[in-house]
């Protein structure tokens, strides 16, 4: 087969959209390309599982590291498990795609999406979703119709569609829009405190993107597309009507208990009873297996239709204006916030709203604790966190306890996206900061609850964030013409209405969205309108949180380290840090600080003992200062010679004070003078190019006045000459020995100053 090749400009770099040449076998493959950034995806399908009543989608992307030209890091050179960039990357893509298969289609679908080159430019996640809506339209899967992704970014106050990574980092916001040619049917929103209108408007814009790229798909449609097959299943009408006739009215008396527990148990009731007419357990021995089978087979229909009917009365009575736990459309469940509530931890509290609650810890950290994030795009550090978990026991249910699973990764993310933009910058607050947010009980957006818990424990571990933040989530129920919107949703609404459209911000605007739908799509009206009335509960939520905690705490917890930064010549790192680490282990064994270094010579020092910090940082700006050429330095003799004394007068670097230079008088002994172990006052005479320092007891004598403590005589100023007697060269006219080169830069650094003979200066500060 030819390969068949669309394409289309769109802003300023074309997208080509291109299939036939690779995976023949699979239903539906295309590559996509932007700029030098190519995502490949294949889709599969087969037949049902026996017994399922789900759609049962997977989407798995990948990034491998080749594609940008790199090795993975660690130790295996092979990827394995999908990272956190990749996991969120496929459940972007997974949220817009499932709701445009028929009602009822439960055939197996995998989409395979693997980023095949990385131009370091165009990020390849929208691509992976354009590539994959394009794979399921020419297959034979049925869709209802394409959908396409755009990034959309505002750089010095200009829309930027498809931004550059580099453009996304300066943009006031990295939005990520996926829809059809009719609505917007997913959002994706990291903010700078955007406006409500500003990204109403962004998305609009980005809207009428994706209607071009959609129609770049319905071309390649028309020349590669094949003939759609499998049909959808339906329940049998008369088993709907007999089940309706039996439990609407029912359910439509137990819709208005205000529990969740007591409103499911009465509902579960209704369905045991149902259960037991229609499909009644076989309680005979001797039955035959068949029956058996028959009946398990009725009794999963039944529940089918059940499920169906309750969709519909609580549906029904939602649009009547009354909510499942009697609440109206404005009103926010009762709201109760606590700050400290653990001890011992850097920050704590627990955030309930109605049936939901979360409680967040807070541990703070040094540069150590950061989480390094390897990629397609070059290595970096990550010093903010936060990590959801979302247990059984908080819906009442019995489930093996695993690692996250991609929703508790998706629901992390947004909670941690929306704190970010209050943030202080690492030079105001150098500390890693990592939040958890363990769900205790879960009635409907858990993960606004996280936004809301973490930005309690966050003021109360003392971490001065700009503003508060705070998350609400907006739900719809759409029949016909008639459409409410719902503020702070629980969890029927949730899996029973519409869309979940989770927004967080400040008092002064967004910092995160996330929408999910179950339908086709949104119009702009209800995008809008949907920010605006999450404003309103949003400002709500944040006067109830600044009653309990209104700013962060002046200081940090008692149980955090404290954590010191200072700056050093990049050139001194090694002179820290020592041969084979020697230097800076000694440091923090002696201070119990633990010291950690970046490349650009930022030193961060941290201690729980904040005295034990501030020796530590003591020693180490000593050790680092800059020996300079007439300063007059306190030292201490560490080792005489023949020829003169070697002196430190900083830490780990010392130089030569030549006999000639312990006194105006005639020295015959260096230790006439001075002994190993003596405090004395030294002027730095001259360093040489090669780092070697010469000093001068006399000079400083004279410049302060002080009495010789060989003589006992006052010392004359002006007078004095060097001699160059006892050795060495160093002291008089002759240059210094070229043999003594002071610090070695072979790496073998770790040798003292030398013992054998002249020198002409001491070693100067350690390189190593």
């Amino acid at each position: 087969m030819q390969a068949i090749r669309v394409e289309k400009e769109i802003g300023g770099r074309k997208l080509i959209i291109e299939t036939g040449s690779y995976a023949k076998l699979a239903h539906g493959a295309v590559s996509v390309q932007y700029g030098e950034t190519v995502v490949f995806a294949a889709v599969v399908r087969a037949q049902p599982r026996e017994g399922i009543d789900f759609f049962p989608m997977q989407v798995d992307y990948r990034e491998r590291r080749a594609a940008a030209g790199k090795f993975p890091g660690g130790f295996l050179k092979r990827e394995g498990r999908p990272t956190t960039k990749e996991i969120l990357t496929a459940r972007l893509i997974d949220r817009p795609l499932r709701p445009l298969f028929p009602k009822g289609f439960m055939d197996e679908v995998q989409v395979h999406l693997n980023v095949l080159a990385f131009d370091g430019e165009n990020d390849p996640d929208v691509l992976a979703g354009i590539a994959a809506s394009a794979a399921i339209a020419i297959s034979d899967i049925p869709f209802i119709r394409p959908t396409a992704h755009v990034r959309v970014g505002r750089v010095d106050g200009k829309i930027v569609m498809f931004p550059t990574i580099e453009q996304t980092d300066a943009s006031d916001f990295d939005i990520v829009v996926a829809g059809t040619k009719l609505a917007v049917n997913m959002i994706e929103v990291g903010a700078r405190e955007a406006g409500e209108d500003e990204i109403a408007d962004a998305i609009e814009e980005g809207h009428g993107i994706i209607k071009q790229i959609v129609g770049v798909i319905d071309d390649l449609v028309k020349k590669a597309g094949r003939e759609k097959v499998g049909e959808p299943k339906h329940l049998d009408p008369g088993l709907l009507d007999a089940v309706r006739a039996r439990v609407e009215d029912k359910l439509r008396k137990v819709k208005g208990i205000a529990g969740k527990q007591d409103r499911n148990d009465a509902v579960d009731e209704i369905k045991t009873a149902l259960l037991a007419e229609m499909a009644p357990a076989v309680t005979d021995p001797n039955a035959s297996y068949m029956s058996i089978i028959a009946q398990k087979d009725q009794a999963k229909k039944v529940r089918a239709a059940f499920s169906e009917i309750e969709e519909a009365v609580t549906r029904e009575a939602i649009l009547a204006g009354k909510r499942p736990d009697g609440r109206d459309y404005h009103t926010i469940r009762p709201i109760s916030c606590e700050v400290g509530v653990l001890p011992r931890v850097h920050g704590s509290s627990v955030f309930t709203r109605g049936e939901t609650q979360s409680m967040c810890t807070i541990t703070l950290g040094t540069s150590s604790d950061e989480q390094m994030v390897d990629g397609l795009i070059p290595e970096y550090s990550q010093k903010f966190m936060l990590h959801y978990n979302f247990p059984s026991y908080s819906v009442g249910e019995v489930r093996p306890i695993r690692g996250p699973g991609r929703r508790e990764i998706g629901h992390g993310a947004l909670a941690e996206r929306s704190l970010i933009p209050v943030l202080p910058t690492i030079e105001e607050f150098p500390y890693t900061v990592r939040v958890i947010s363990d769900i205790l009980e879960s009635n409907g957006s858990s993960s606004m609850a996280s936004s809301c818990a973490g930005t309690l424990a966050l003021m109360d571990a003392g971490v001065p964030i700009s503003k508060p933040v705070a998350g609400i989530s907006i739900g719809l129920v759409k029949e016909g013409n008639k459409q409410v919107l719902l503020t702070d949703i629980i969890g029927e609404e949730d899996h029973f209405g519409d869309m979940d459209f989770k927004v967080c911000g400040t008092k002064d605007g967004i910092t995160a969205i996330q929408l999910d739908i179950k339908i086709e799509g949104i119009g702009h009206d209800v995008v809008r309108d949907s920010l605006h009335r999450a404003k309103e509960a949003r400002l709500v939520i944040l006067d109830k949180m600044a009653q309990t905690l209104g700013k962060p705490r002046a200081k940090i917890s008692e149980y955090a380290p404290r954590l010191l930064t200072i700056k050093i010549d990049p050139e001194k790192i090694g002179k820290i840090i020592g041969p084979g680490g020697k230097n800076i282990k000694a440091l923090q064994a002696d201070t119990g600080a633990q010291i950690d270094i970046e490349d650009d010579g930022t030193v961060y020092i941290s201690s729980v003992d904040g005295a034990g910090a501030e020796r530590c940082r003591d020693i180490i700006e000593a050790m680092t200062a800059e020996v300079k050429p007439g300063k007059i330095y306190a030292g201490r003799v560490v080792s005489i010679k023949d020829f003169g004394a070697f002196v430190e007068i900083a830490p780990e670097t010392d130089g030569l004070c030549h006999v000639s230079e312990l006194s105006d008088d005639y020295v015959e002994r260096v230790t006439d003078v001075v002994n190993v172990g003596d405090e004395i006052r030294v002027k730095v005479v001259l360093i040489d190019d090669t780092g070697r320092i010469k000093l001068s007891r006399k000079q400083a004598l004279r410049e302060e006045g002080s009495t010789d403590g060989a003589t006992g005589k006052p010392q004359p100023r002006g007078e004095g000459e060097d001699r160059g007697e006892g050795g060495g060269g160093g002291g008089g006219d002759r240059p210094p020995r070229r043999d003594d080169r002071g610090p070695r830069r072979d790496g073998g650094g770790d040798r003292g100053p030398r013992r054998d003979g002249g020198g002409g200066g001491g070693r100067g500060p350690r390189r190593d």
